[in-house]
């Protein structure tokens, strides 16, 4: 079994991670910037994340759990969920997973790149996260 017991739980977790990063200004404002429509695919187990830009308006990101009416993603990103899990402990280099076929990308990968440095607190939030919710176990472990 992997990291996530079910797609149930992965859109609780991620899904989290990423309604919080919607509200940190710093992250917020560079992902509007970027106007990016971003489709993450997950499998082991199965589920999708949408993450919308499309407007510019740091106010405005959406994050979709589960598949996305009307939207064409710019970029795809498709990878198992404990990769998933292990790059938003800090645990994943981009690049290495991208070269190791671990995660595979489609789509303008440099503009992908250029929000990484702004992410880097993502890090925290995803344990912190972990921790609020009783789920220590999930940061050391896989």
């Amino acid at each position: 079994m992997g990291t996530f017991k079910d797609a149930e739980q992965l859109y609780e977790l991620l899904g989290g991670l990423f309604n919080e990063l919607t509200k940190n200004e710093e992250i917020a404002n560079k992902f509007a910037a970027s106007g990016l429509v971003i489709r993450f695919s997950y499998e082991e187990p199965e589920a999708e994340i949408w993450l919308d830009a499309s407007k510019k308006d740091p106010n405005d990101i959406g994050v979709i759990l589960g598949p996305a009416q009307g939207l064409t993603p710019e970029v795809e990103m498709s990878m198992k969920a404990d990769v998933a899990h292990k790059f938003w402990l800090g645990n994943v280099n981009l690049m290495v997973a991208l070269t190791r076929r671990q995660i595979i990308a489609k789509g303008p990968i440099p503009k992908i790149m250029k929000l990484l440095p702004v992410i880097k607190p993502a890090y925290d939030v995803y344990k912190n996260m972990l921790k609020e919710k009783g789920l220590e176990s999930m940061i050391t472990s896989k």
